[in-house]
Parts: C-alpha cells; sequence; structure tokens
C-alpha cells in the first residue's frame, strides 16, 4: 500500500493536518506497521488533492503560516475503499539487527550483546507502549491490529530470551577464550 493511500485511511479517522497524519505514522495507529516519512507525506497530500481526492481548508495563525486541514472527499472514500479490495503484496521484514545478528561470528562480544540488547529493548517497548494505548473510540479492527501487533512484539522478545545461547554460546565463548574475559549474560534480558 502506498502513502497516498495510508494518507487517505488516516483521514478516515478524522479530519488532520499533515503534521497531525505524521505522527500517525511515528508513534500513532501506523507506527507499528508502516514508515511513512515527512518528505512522503506531504507529497502524497498534494497529489490527493490535486485528484480531488481530499479538500483542504486553510486557518490563519497569528504569526505562522496557514494551517492546512485535510478532509477526506467522498471520491476519496470510494478510492481507498476500493485500494482496500486490492490484495496485498506478501509481507517482508527487513531488519539490520537480523543481518547484524546473521554474522554474529563476526562480530566482538560487546558489539554482539550491544545488538542484542538492543533489538530485546524494541521489542519489549513496542509491546510496553502497545499495553499502555487507551482502546477508546476505537473499532473492532484496529483493535485487531493493535492485538496482532501485542502478540508479534511479545513473541520476537520471547524468542531472544528463550534461544540466546543458540547465538551466544559459540560467538561469546569463542571470544571469552581468546582473551580470557568471562562473558557476562546476566544483564541480558532475564527479567
Amino acid at each position: 500500500m502506498d502513502v497516498k493511500t495510508l494518507c487517505l485511511g488516516a483521514l478516515t479517522m478524522g479530519d488532520a493536518t499533515g503534521y497531525e497524519i505524521r505522527k500517525m505514522f511515528e508513534d500513532g495507529p501506523f507506527a507499528q506497521f508502516f514508515d511513512a516519512s515527512y518528505g512522503s507525506i506531504y507529497p502524497a497530500l498534494g497529489h490527493l488533492l490535486k485528484d480531488e481526492l481530499v479538500s483542504v481548508t486553510q486557518l490563519a495563525q497569528e504569526k505562522r503560516p496557514d494551517k492546512k486541514v485535510y478532509s477526506l472527499t467522498a471520491a476519496g472514500l470510494a478510492h481507498f475503499k476500493k485500494a482496500l479490495a486490492v490484495p496485498p503484496t506478501k509481507d517482508k521484514i527487513r531488519s539490520e539487527h537480523v543481518v547484524r545478528l546473521f554474522f554474529a561470528d563476526y562480530m566482538s562480544k560487546t558489539d554482539l550483546i550491544a545488538v542484542y540488547q538492543s533489538y530485546l529493548t524494541h521489542f519489549q517497548s513496542q509491546a510496553d507502549h502497545l499495553r499502555s494505548l487507551q482502546p477508546e473510540n476505537t473499532t473492532s479492527g484496529r483493535l485487531f491490529a493493535r492485538g496482532l501487533g501485542l502478540k508479534f512484539y511479545d513473541a520476537m522478545a520471547a524468542y531472544l530470551i528463550e534461544n540466546r545461547d543458540q547465538l551466544f554460546e559459540e560467538p561469546v565463548l569463542a571470544a571469552a577464550e581468546t582473551t580470557n574475559e568471562t562473558p557476562d549474560l546476566q544483564e541480558l534480558g532475564n527479567d
């Protein structure tokens, strides 16, 4: 799904400024499953406006440029519904963490622990964030997506904790043998 379609989806939740739409991708309802940069949202809104799929109201602000509030048009809603009917592409997981973990045998113990801990912390904090959301004024689809995200983050964190011996056993112990250091894995998610 492209950014234009997701902007239309964001506007199904109510009128919004470009900044408010961007926040939906940063720490709002879309943050868990889609990235859209500031530089892609405004051009998308411009195209949607040109195609009359959204309308804009400019609100005057004191000592600041006018605020543009975007609204979904009937044509925009029809376009969004049509886009939802197109079968989705296959999901892809792209992760710099996984690439580094794949090459764990070439990493120093310190770097490996740092990457592992960063990845674990990411999943734990994302799960905590989803748990903290208040389910006010939400739909069954949004609750389902939130629950799916929560299961995903919890499962990823659990896998990292339960299987860390596979990752650390050989590279860390081998590094420890050559440097006479004792590997300290106590801080790696034992809680």
